[in-house]
């Protein structure tokens, strides 16, 4: 009996070492699925995302996905771009970018994907990628048309789910970006943002506030220098020369106010304090220490700032 029973143990143990090597040998072999983000202007509050999440996980079952925003103001297709310009260059190569920020849904507007060597990007062809190809080499662009990588019903008014879910999904999936339609030579593209350099002075605009009210302009980058600011301007702006501004003299005018100085941080003036200073990003930032710059300064998209020294 004793032994009996050492013999069942024994082979009980090899079927379960067996049935590990299998799940670890059936894991190691499954396709790797790429990385998908999500940056709508949905919201949080109705299911729209959670549908769209639904549809990818059917198509590309497993793939990582990451909420960039959901809370893009309604319709603000250059607000998507800026943001989107901002945080795609800190994901993985080969990450699907999915963004839909469309009020010309069920329009003429064509949904397009295009590839870099550095990620897919999935949504409306409406601007929205215009500072991402301004900055990046573009591969493809193709139309999503072809209706193997759509849903088999298409709404008018719903092609986040319908048309630009199923497409980011098979591109996570390994579907080659062209089996997804024909090419695209003519996106819709935004002009850059203004920035002017002149001799004694750099002019920019309003680009975005964000959720601390804080407006981000287009001047910059600026990197420092012990004490100095070095321009190494962005979107496309050339320039041959290194300008080096010192930081605490120059002047900032925006909105009919006038700054003294670029600082580093908001806590090195009063609370409720204006200040300039550079952002995470690189760019010159007009902000109100512990208060909503934006809103207490009247500041807009669009509207002009201008750095003296």
């Amino acid at each position: 009996m004793v032994e009996f029973w050492l013999c069942q143990l024994v082979f009980n143990c090899l079927v379960a070492t067996l049935d590990q090597f299998a799940n670890c040998y059936t894991i190691s072999t499954m396709p790797t699925r790429r990385l998908i983000t999500l940056t709508t202007d949905f919201g949080i509050a109705d299911g729209y995302v959670g549908t769209m999440k639904g549809v990818m996980q059917r198509i590309a079952a497993g793939s990582p996905m990451i909420d960039i925003s959901h809370l893009i103001s309604p319709q603000n297709v250059r607000e998507a771009t800026y943001v989107l310009y901002t945080v795609y260059p800190f994901f993985p190569v080969g990450t699907v970018h999915l963004v839909v920020v469309d009020p010309g849904v069920g329009s003429a507007r064509r949904p397009i994907a295009l590839q870099t060597s550095n990620a897919s990007f999935v949504g409306p062809d409406n601007g929205v990628f215009s500072y991402v190809m301004a900055s990046e080499t573009v591969e493809t662009i193709v139309e999503l048309a072809d209706p193997r990588y759509r849903l088999p019903q298409v709404s008018h008014t719903f092609h986040g789910r319908d048309v630009f879910s199923p497409a980011a999904a098979h591109l996570a999936a390994g579907v080659p970006i062209e089996a997804l339609g024909p090419p695209v030579s003519d996106p819709v593209v935004f002009p850059p943002p203004l920035l002017e350099i002149r001799e004694r002075s750099i002019v920019g605009e309003v680009l975005y506030a964000d959720h601390f009210g804080n407006a981000i302009t287009s001047v910059g980058r600026l990197i420092w220098k012990a004490g100095q600011l070095a321009l190494q301007p962005g979107f496309g702006v050339q320039s041959d020369d290194t300008i080096e501004i010192e930081a605490a003299a120059v002047r900032v005018d925006v909105s009919g106010f006038e700054l003294v100085g670029v600082h580093h941080t908001y806590a090195e003036v009063d609370t409720g304090e204006p200040l300039a200073l550079v952002g995470s990003e690189g760019y010159l930032e007009i902000a109100v220490r512990e208060g909503h710059g934006a809103r207490e300064l009247g500041l807009a998209t669009g509207q002009r700032v201008t750095l003296h020294w």
